[in-house]
């Protein structure tokens, strides 16, 4: 299946999916916000008394371990199952795995235990939950042993799954093929929670391409970097920028945005 940004963004619009997501109180507005800017609806219920009702109602599930305590995790592991119940795709976001043990077998324990679509983290949170070497400051990805690329490939293998793994080049795979997204710009990295919104992202293109993953994560990476580009220009900082985010998300144009993308094969 071909990589198609703008019919996926355009699909999204028409359709308007509903996006829940178990996330963390850091970015759960601007989550929300790139959400309602990119098209969808997002809906961020975590309470474990309405979270199998609720996720039946969406298209998609993004679950961020970013703030994590003992009953949002059992939430979360509820609504995964019911998500995969329904065959409804989950993310994963393993927020700061490996920096912690609580986090790193709360990810682990999600990932056995909830068929996840798309695990999407930096190389540090990917890596550690592969076995490979990597540094985790806080929540965020230091270094790590080996090339981004061939590190999506085996955890995808590994873990059965899509891996979409971000930085200044992204990596998605499926274990056999590799996507390969450059667009972005360094601003993304100066603002809290751009990591979480590249998921939320990924949520609401995987809710209208859930029999195409790897395409669907992929065309997210795609589309949020070319808002940062947009966004970047004539911003004089993180602050402008992150404001900037919001309208250049909501004014993407399904008809040139796969003019603009750059995916291709790794």
């Amino acid at each position: 299946m071909a990589v198609s940004a703008g019919r996926t963004l355009g699909e999204l619009r028409q359709r308007k999916p509903l996006v829940h997501q178990i996330t963390n109180y850091v970015v759960m507005n601007e989550t929300a916000n790139a959400t309602l800017a990119i098209g969808a609806l997002p809906v961020m219920a975590h309470a474990g008394e309405e979270v199998e009702e609720m996720v039946q109602l969406a298209s998609a599930l993004v679950l961020n371990i970013g703030t994590l305590s003992a009953p949002w995790i059992e939430a979360m592991l509820l609504a995964g199952k019911a998500a995969g119940a329904r065959g409804i795709p989950v993310v994963l976001d393993p927020v700061g795995a490996g920096a912690t043990r609580f986090r790193t077998e709360t990810a682990k324990r999600i990932l056995a235990e909830v068929d996840v679509a798309v695990l999407r983290g930096n190389p540090g949170e990917v890596a550690t939950l592969v076995g490979v070497a990597a540094e985790v400051r806080g929540v965020e990805s230091i270094g790590t042993a080996g090339e981004a690329g061939e590190l999506a490939r085996a955890a995808a293998t590994n873990l059965g799954l899509v891996a979409s793994v971000t930085g200044p080049v992204d990596h998605v795979s499926d274990g056999s093929r590799v996507l390969r997204v450059t667009n972005g710009h360094r601003l993304l990295a100066a603002v809290t929670g751009t990591g979480c919104m590249s998921s939320a992202l990924t949520g609401c293109f995987v809710a209208v391409k859930p029999q195409q993953p790897l395409e669907a994560a992929a065309e997210a990476l795609g589309a949020f970097g070319v808002a940062g580009e947009d966004a970047a220009e004539g911003a004089r900082g993180p602050g402008s920028f992150h404001v900037a985010l919001y309208d250049a998300l909501w004014n993407l144009d399904p008809a040139t945005l796969d003019a603009r993308v750059r995916i291709e094969e790794a």
